[in-house]
């Protein structure tokens, strides 16, 4: 069962917001979790993200049937984009190039 979320309000100048949900929306995620993306990515450089912490799901639908994704922001992943261990059809936004419907 997941963790249940903790609610915050948030007040932002209208600028940073504009930019924080064009970048959402360009990886396919909602604002909300760009933001928990963004603060996560800033914990774990500073040393301070919690050990017992759940990873966010990436980016993205859902698969139908298929397990989670799993968060691609994880160091060390071998299917990160850009790590050798990635996928040759895997492009820098993290989707196989097979998965894009076109």
């Amino acid at each position: 069962m997941a963790a249940e979320r903790k609610p915050v309000l948030l007040r932002l100048d209208p600028a940073v917001h504009d930019a924080l949900a064009k970048w959402a929306a360009d990886e396919l995620r909602s604002t909300n979790a760009q933001i928990e993306m963004v603060l996560r990515r800033s914990l774990a450089e500073a040393g301070r993200l919690p050990a017992s912490l759940a990873p966010l799901r990436g980016p993205g639908r859902p698969r139908k049937g298929g397990r989670p994704t799993g968060d691609r922001e994880t160091a060390g992943s071998p299917d990160s984009p850009g790590s050798p261990d990635a996928p040759a059809s895997a492009d820098p936004a993290g989707l196989a190039l097979d998965d894009v419907d076109g």
